[in-house]
């Protein structure tokens, strides 16, 4: 077998689901006809390394080592046997192989237990909530953590399931660690990796090996595997791409990372691929490459032919799957959390709603990159298009949209696409909390199959918010959670602590908005990151308007985005690490909720200055909004029982309509005036989800007022029509 493109994902980013930019990359070679293959080498080296031979491998390298072990480790040596007599089963029991293993891992008297089992003491009472499997997923990814950190101790200090040598690939200004790392012999698992691409390689035989890094976590065993190919394969030419080039490498000048790769290249990687293509195959000159970086005698040069153009969303294919191990892949519950456990449990096609941002105005954000800067949606039935083969393709039908912010109104458009074609999915996306998501919307999005959104509420102060610029405040975040909540739809926060100015006040003022949030049952999970400058950012670009100072000016030669910062005006922000994400933990597992912020922190810090029944006060305010004529009207539900009936008082009679909704649940029915009945009954069909015409408010309004009937907004706004939501009758 050969061909001539090998695309690679380098160890590790997640062990869960494939990462998708080589299958982004492999989709749209498929358009121009060019064979390739692809790799996931992080799930391939986990499953050589987690395994009876690995094992044995592991221990037997350790044993031969003369440096004192922590009593940890030394218990886990001590338990050898069982590590390597359980893996193979507990790797096929996550891999959803083997399930009925889960009644053994429960018992705990099967898996070999170190210190991540301390933690499950204090988890107990989430066990009785969680089903056989679900447990016993936790315990056996205490048990996976466990050989991580005595492979961390004894083996490799780099080693993390998602985060390889993250340390050495972050805020590397200069190549120099980097460069000393690589120029020593191999660690056990730089063995295992190299073993499997030489495996690929000489099956392969490729002219062009392209490797994604999206992390920092990925960039050592990328530049192994650069280094590796180019000693090997001289013929070969090794690129590089991704998340990582497009942030960290935009001026990069240090000749030395030639050695590892022969090109790299920036933002969107389609049209830069297709020119190495043909560039190997002898068919374009170095001149005609886009945005790629290569060294030209002795000397970074950065290439862009203006000349080649990018392709517009539409052209650039499926994703493809094919050639991932896709049943092979692990789930993992480190946090019971049925929410945050999502990155790390289930299989999940990844795909994105459109390229960039529709916002694009957070300052905090690297939003003068093309990748967030140039907003281009793809259409909902092409969207559609696309997960239908994926599915086919992989036999999962749950989705993840990567997006920065998934656009409501894409969103709204996909859901009724995947309503109208009855698919089956499960889906999840990243959103900007903003006033477009309605109770109704919500609904539709339920109803299409979204399980979880996640989004950035960033830090929970409306004077920040105004700086970050993010177009929202905290009660319209509230407001806007309580709608996918009470619609069954999982919502998780994104938090920031420490962004320019911010004060002690103002950090605690933020922690006591999370937990009247989490309290109020409108946030079921959440996570706090520092705040960090980027070179491309609002605030990295004019940090003065920001009140804060760059801490250097100078440009390093390799990787250059995190920048140091001095923030005068704000607290100790590294301080407060501990303690919320400390509290956080508590929040999502419903430990604390009513306790003093102060609980918390083993230093003094203010009293919160927000009213204990603010985030309450919010979600009881009548957020009732007159519909815009535009506004469209859908039905989701099924034909109602249509009943007439005469109703009488005091000698009076008078005709009604009785109208009974069935749906998965419940009966639900309404009254109301024969005409209006009637009338309804007719609407209904012709605002029914299965009609392609799409009829707006001002249609329907227009539709009663010719059928002579009086007071529109009296009849639709108001009981019984206004519970109808229940059933499907949305305005979106």
């Amino acid at each position: 077998m050969s061909v001539p493109v090998f695309l690679i994902t380098p160890p590790f980013t997640q062990l869960n689901t494939p990462y998708p930019a080589t299958a982004y990359l492999k989709g749209f070679l498929n358009t121009k006809s060019i064979p390739s293959f692809q790799s996931d080498l992080g799930i391939e080296v986990t499953l050589a390394l987690f395994c009876h031979e690995g094992l044995q491998e592991l221990f037997k390298r350790i044993n031969g080592q003369e440096k004192p072990l922590s009593e940890n480790a030394a218990r886990m040596v001590a338990l050898q046997e069982d590590y390597i007599y359980t893996i193979n089963d507990v790797i096929l029991f996550l891999q959803g192989h083997n399930p009925t293993l889960a009644h053994r891992i429960c018992k705990r008297d099967f898996l070999p237990e170190a210190s991540r089992f301390g933690q499950l003491e204090d988890l107990d009472w989430a066990f009785g909530s969680m089903g056989t499997q679900d447990k016993a997923k936790h315990l056996a990814t205490m048990y996976l953590e466990d050989l991580s950190d005595l492979i961390t101790e004894c083996i490799d200090e780099h080693f993390g399931f998602s985060r390889y040598a993250e340390k050495l690939g972050r805020a590397a200004n200069s190549f120099d660690e980097l460069y000393g790392a690589l120029q020593k012999e191999y660690t056990f698992i730089d063995e295992l990796l190299i073993r499997l691409l030489k495996e690929h390689m000489e099956r392969l035989q490729p002219k062009l090996v392209a490797i994604s890094v999206p992390f920092p976590g990925n960039l050592y065993t990328s530049l192994r595997c650069g280094q590796w190919v180019k000693q090997n394969y001289p013929d070969t030419k090794v690129a590089m791409g991704g998340g990582f080039a497009n942030t960290e490498l935009r001026s990069l000048s240090d000749p030395r990372v030639f050695e590892f790769y022969d090109y790299i290249t920036l933002d969107d990687g389609e049209a830069p691929l297709e020119q190495l293509v043909q560039l190997v195959e002898g068919h374009r000159s170095t001149e005609d490459l886009k945005r790629t970086f290569t060294l030209q005698d002795g000397h970074v040069q950065y290439i862009n032919n203006k000349s080649c153009s990018d392709y517009k969303q539409a052209q650039v294919g499926t994703p493809d799957y094919s050639d991932f191990l896709l049943d092979k892949y692990i789930s993992a519950i480190e946090v019971v959390n049925p929410m945050h456990r999502m990155w790390s449990d289930g299989r999940w096609n990844k795909l994105t709603m459109a390229h960039g941002c529709y916002w694009g105005k957070c300052t905090f954000c690297d939003i003068s990159l093309d990748y967030i800067k140039l907003y281009e949606p793809i259409a909902a039935s092409l969207l559609a298009d696309r997960m239908e083969e994926m599915m086919k393709q992989t036999g999962q039908n749950g989705f993840h949209f990567v997006d920065e912010a998934a656009p409501p109104a894409l969103m709204r458009a996909l859901a009724l696409e995947i309503i109208r074609r009855k698919l089956t999915v499960s889906w999840w996306a990243n959103v900007r909390f903003e006033k477009s998501f309605t109770r109704d919307l919500c609904i539709l999005l339920m109803r299409s199959g979204c399980i979880a959104i996640s989004g950035g509420l960033e830090v929970a102060s409306d004077r920040l918010l105004g700086l970050i610029n993010k177009g929202i405040t905290v009660a319209q975040v509230a407001q806007v959670n309580r709608n996918f909540t009470e619609a069954g739809i999982m919502v998780h926060a994104y938090l920031m602590y420490g962004f320019p100015t911010q004060t002690d006040q103002e950090t605690i003022d933020s922690l006591e908005m999370v937990r009247q949030m989490f309290a109020a049952g409108v946030l079921q999970s959440a996570f706090w990151h520092l705040f960090t400058m980027t070179v491309h950012s609002p605030v990295g670009m004019q940090p003065e308007k920001f009140q804060v100072k760059r801490e250097s000016s100078l440009v390093g030669t390799f990787a250059n985005n995190d920048l140091e910062h001095i923030d005068e005006a704000g607290a100790d922000h590294e301080t407060f690490s501990f303690a919320l994400k400390k509290s956080l933990l508590n929040y999502m597992h419903g430990i604390g909720l009513n306790d003093p912020l102060q609980k918390w922190f083993d230093f003094k810090v203010p009293k919160t200055t927000v009213a204990p029944d603010f985030i309450q006060k919010t979600l009881e305010e009548d957020l009732y909004v007159a519909a815009k004529p535009t506004t469209r009207i859908v039905y989701l539900g099924k034909p109602p029982v249509v009943e007439h009936f005469t109703k009488s008082k005091k000698g009076n009679t008078w005709e009604m309509t009785s109208l009974v909704f069935q749906d998965k649940r419940a009966k639900h029915s309404i009254s109301v005036s024969r005409e209006q009945g009637d009338w309804l009954a007719q609407v209904l069909k012709e605002v029914s989800i299965a009609n392609p015409k799409t009829l707006t408010l001002q249609d329907v309004m227009d539709s009663y007022n010719a059928a002579g009937l009086e007071d529109f907004e009296l009849f639709w706004d108001n009981k019984p029509v206004n519970t109808l939501h229940k059933v499907g009758l949305l305005k979106l």
